[in-house]
């Protein structure tokens, strides 16, 4: 072959080859834009004596009628904690969703749900992953089956995981900077659902659990007042609506300390320049922490900054039952609403 005919060659193989190049790197700047956005957004790391993989707030859905009530939707949303955050969001719908938690476990949990929600097609492929049971070969079945019938098909399934790498994978693609002892990690967590399924509990450290912490499923399959389902995983819409915010990279985990000096105030300007505002922020009882490390002011301030109108509430959890007439109360534990202008 002539010079010039191996030359015409090579550029012809290299024009054929772009589209496939093209297609390669796209997933790579879209993974570098979220995790650039997760470094920008967080501060170093506290502690915490839980391990929190799921919640210990038995009542969490008892608050849900009081936010559609009071017309609490869209904008964006921001939470602390594992996955009672979805629950919120199914509901109110955000553009985007911010998890901040002081721990960066918790970000390493959340990118182990992002990668289950990416590997998923319905909520019970997602639960089945989630806990290391097969998945039911006829998915499109159990669409419209009821959170009850979706956690008797888990709990009668013995444990078939998945191999860890795929997960692995999964994660590494995100783009986020993780060290061996951060995969290690995530690994763990999910060897942790797998092992309990949905008998999990809520642990802390140097504690013994108490007998009112509820079991995973428990946290599944409960109710508000009425008897009413509100999980994420109790409707296919709604998980749809979850898993579509996940793959656009809209759910950002965020290592922060509310009360903290710069990932709050960073997430409220980065809402303002968006030119949007807060629907709804979900404290949980983190504020107990606060008043007893005398942080609690700052956090007032954090709050006081971040775009926010009329409609916009805080979510707080409280404890040992709750005696304002503005509570939703439940054994051991109680959600209030609390508008963000009035919030002091």
């Amino acid at each position: 072959m002539r010079p010039a005919s191996r030359r015409t060659a090579l550029a012809l193989c290299t024009l054929a080859a772009l589209p496939w190049a093209m297609s390669r790197l796209a997933p790579t700047r879209a993974a570098s834009s979220f995790a650039s956005e997760i470094e920008r957004l967080s501060e170093p790391e506290g502690r915490f004596d839980t391990d929190n993989l799921i919640s210990n707030e038995r009542g969490y859905l008892q608050i849900i009628p009081a936010l559609i009530s009071g017309g609490v939707s869209g904008g964006a949303y921001i939470g602390v904690g594992p996955d009672q955050n979805f629950s919120y969001i199914a509901r109110i719908k955000p553009t985007i969703a911010y998890i901040i938690d002081i721990r960066r476990d918790n970000l390493l949990l959340h990118l182990l749900f992002k990668a289950l929600f990416a590997r998923s097609t319905t909520r019970v492929e997602y639960l089945c992953r989630l806990t290391g049971r097969a998945p039911p070969r006829d998915l499109g079945q159990w669409r419209r089956s009821t959170i009850a019938q979706v956690t008797a098909y888990v709990d009668a399934q013995p444990a078939a995981p998945a191999p860890a790498s795929e997960i692995d994978s999964a994660v590494i693609a995100f783009g986020v900077p993780l060290s061996r002892a951060d995969r290690d990690t995530i690994q763990r967590f999910h060897r942790t659902f797998i092992d309990a399924g949905l008998g999990l509990q809520f642990q802390t450290f140097g504690r013994s659990p108490q007998p009112y912490y509820p079991t995973f499923r428990d946290l599944l399959i409960a109710t508000d007042a009425s008897g009413r389902t509100w999980n994420y995983l109790a409707s296919e819409d709604d998980f749809q609506f979850v898993k579509s915010l996940q793959a656009r990279d809209a759910v950002i985990p965020v290592v922060g300390n509310v009360a903290g000096a710069h990932a709050m105030q960073a997430i409220g300007e980065t809402i303002a320049a968006r030119g949007g505002r807060v629907s709804a922020f979900y404290v949980s009882n983190v504020e107990t922490y606060l008043y007893r490390d005398g942080q609690f002011a700052r956090f007032v301030e954090n709050v006081g900054r971040l775009p926010h109108d009329a409609r916009s509430v805080i979510i707080r959890s409280v404890f040992g039952g709750a005696g304002a007439s503005t509570s939703v109360v439940e054994p051991m534990s109680a959600q209030t609403l609390r508008q963000v202008p009035k919030f002091r």
